[in-house]
């Protein structure tokens, strides 16, 4: 079974071809304009031992938000497809990540109920050209499309740019863990009997 999936998405705002593989060798080719995102979702494929292709022109020169949040909902309708009808994953995720001085937790539920519960409040309002509040909006993006409940917390760190590449690699981490099929498990892990 590849558990894999190719969205395209075209508005007047941006242009975005993506494909995502679950079961991957973490190698991500990245074009999203976007560099800070670039480089956070490189860290996210590697460091979730995905396969993620993005090819993305957006309009970067208003700012970063459109392009920003079209690639996620396009990462979370891919993720959302890519599972399928998610017999036999562990469904939930959960990962602390250190980055220096930095401490991120993600924890997620692939439970079809969308929601984001975001703990982070981050010391510098940009890195680089990249708008730090773009994370929040990334994130439950994500967490919409893909249908699952998705908690952020960092519990402490001062240098913005470590606290958000803490986050990206533990959810890239905890996404990772519950995506995982396990073999003890027999159809969907739900009492609903779906997911």
């Amino acid at each position: 079974m590849t558990r894999a999936a190719s969205i395209a998405r075209k508005t007047n705002e941006t242009d975005i071809k993506l494909s995502f593989a679950i079961d991957g060798e973490g190698k991500a080719n990245l074009d999203t304009s976007v560099p800070f995102l670039t480089h956070m979702l490189d860290l996210f494929t590697k460091h979730g031992q995905f396969d993620l292709t993005i090819d993305a022109v957006g309009d970067v020169e208003i700012d970063d938000h459109h392009t920003t949040e079209d690639i996620a909902i396009c990462l979370g309708q891919a993720l959302r497809e890519a599972l399928g009808d998610k017999k036999g994953i562990k469904r939930y995720g959960n990962a602390f990540v250190p980055m220096d001085e930095a401490l991120a937790q993600v924890v997620i539920d692939l439970s079809n109920r969308p929601h984001l519960e975001f703990r982070a409040a981050f010391p510098s309002s940009r890195v680089g050209t990249f708008d730090t509040e773009l994370v929040h909006e990334f994130l439950w993006k994500l967490a919409l499309e893909a249908r699952m409940n998705l908690h952020v917390i960092v519990h402490y760190g001062h240098n913005t740019h470590h606290m958000i590449e803490a986050i990206f690699k533990a959810l890239g981490r905890a996404l990772d863990e519950a995506t995982t099929i396990d073999p003890r498990v027999k159809g969907v892990p739900s009492t609903k009997g779906m997911l």
